[in-house]
């Protein structure tokens, strides 16, 4: 009997069995309480009437942003799509949970922070009137964000390793995430520029987070850790599965550390080439970039976001293309020894000739149904190599199996009339 879509999203799951189930949803119900209740009374409940309309305004402007990065993961994911539940619990984890769990951490390790250099006056010398700020983003930035946002790659990775399949996956999911939790911080940095001196910097806000297509911040960051854990659940070596995590995390973290210490390290080269703090930015700045063009300024963050991030943006592209081909090697291979209904001759012949920045269609069939096919075809490919991985026999499993059913039900839902 074959397996439903919700049985096969949670296949092998702890969630298949109801008292874990229930519990794993009550404790995800106390985060997400616990965490918008955080934010709501530690931030929007002290905002002003027009500070609210600034962040729904600009709440408004990353929620469309976030559009382009989305569509181009969802162009990553296309040869064995994942369920759009699983984009959108993806980001609801971001936006709400992570963002709402880092909160007070956040706001107490800057408080932290602040009371170190009252204590130590020698360190705002060095510093300038920032310090509490530029001491205290590239500690508690990395170290809390990071976590709370893996925290959710994790429950992925746990309760749905049927669909966590390799690097590319891992990428996606970690991306989703960091998406989220950006589409929920940037409008807060907007709002606080218009608390600080009345200004809005929105251009400058969403040019800077959303640089690079929007995979550059938070995406990659995430997206490095979500990497990690795919090349666990690719690699054939078993050192491999438990090194690549933790690497995953910690190029994660030192891009983050990277992107909020650079503030503090300009200022420390200032400040031991001069002998004198670095002075502060103008207060005409803020004004300036408020009125240039957003793509103006989009292209420019791009630019220097590109710089910074270079090293990790260079090892995140050449692990996306490797998975990509691994992807491809893995369906010429399991595909082949698969006959009709699951996939035509003409069918395999295209998988043979398949390439990186190609999307594969079934012919004379509706977009939908072709959809459909090819996802089914990647799963049942990928679950073949994984089941043989682990020494078992594809012909005896209960997902494989319920994949070439898919295919034999989805064949017998053409119409006659498409088959040409």
């Amino acid at each position: 009997m074959s397996l439903s879509p919700h049985a096969r999203l949670i296949y092998g799951s702890p969630l298949r069995r109801p008292r874990n189930a229930i519990l794993i949803v009550l404790v995800l119900l106390v985060l997400l309480i616990s965490s918008t209740s955080a934010l709501f009374r530690g931030y929007f409940s002290t905002l002003s009437p027009g500070a609210l309309q600034v962040y729904g305004l600009s709440f408004l402007a990353a929620l469309l942003l976030a559009i382009v990065p989305i569509s181009i993961l969802w162009f990553l994911d296309r040869r064995e799509p994942e369920s759009r539940w699983l984009y959108l619990i993806a980001i609801l984890w971001g936006a709400l949970i992570a963002t709402g769990l880092a909160f007070p951490v956040n706001q107490f390790l800057i408080k932290a922070v602040g009371d170190f250099i009252a204590v130590h006056p020698d360190i705002q010398a060095i510093l300038g009137s920032e310090a509490q700020m530029v001491l205290a983003a590239p500690i508690a930035g990395p170290l809390v964000e990071e976590t709370t946002k893996g925290m959710g790659l994790l429950l992925l990775f746990w309760l749905l390793r049927a669909e966590f399949d390799g690097v590319i996956d891992g990428f996606i999911y970690g991306a989703l995430v960091g998406i989220g939790f950006n589409i929920l911080e940037a409008p807060l940095y907007v709002t606080k520029g218009f608390l600080h001196d009345g200004t809005i910097p929105l251009y400058f806000q969403m040019a800077d987070r959303f640089a690079l297509f929007g995979l550059s911040g938070h995406a990659l960051y995430t997206g490095l850790f979500g990497m990690g854990l795919g090349l666990a659940r690719q690699t054939t070596h078993r050192w491999l599965r438990y090194v690549a995590p933790v690497v995953g995390w910690l190029l994660g973290f030192s891009a983050h550390f990277v992107n909020n210490g650079l503030g503090l390290f300009m200022r420390l080269f200032v400040f031991f080439g001069t002998g004198k703090p670095m002075p502060d930015a103008p207060d005409t700045a803020a004004a300036v970039e408020a009125v240039q063009p957003f793509l103006v300024m989009w292209l420019k963050w791009s630019g220097i976001v590109g710089l910074i991030m270079f090293p990790f943006l260079v090892i995140a592209i050449a692990l996306l293309w490797q998975s990509s081909a691994w992807e491809r090697r893995v369906m010429q291979a399991e595909l082949a020894t698969e006959g009709e209904p699951m996939i035509t001759p003409a069918e395999y012949a295209v998988v043979q000739q398949d390439r990186p920045f190609r999307t594969r269609r079934i012919p004379a069939v509706s977009r939908q149904l072709s959809g459909a096919i090819v996802k089914a075809q990647g799963e049942l490919a990928l679950r073949k190599w994984r089941v043989k991985q682990t020494g078992g026999s594809p012909d005896t499993d209960p997902l494989v199996a319920s994949w070439r059913e898919e295919l034999v039900r989805l064949r017998n839902s053409i119409q006659p009339a498409s088959l040409v």
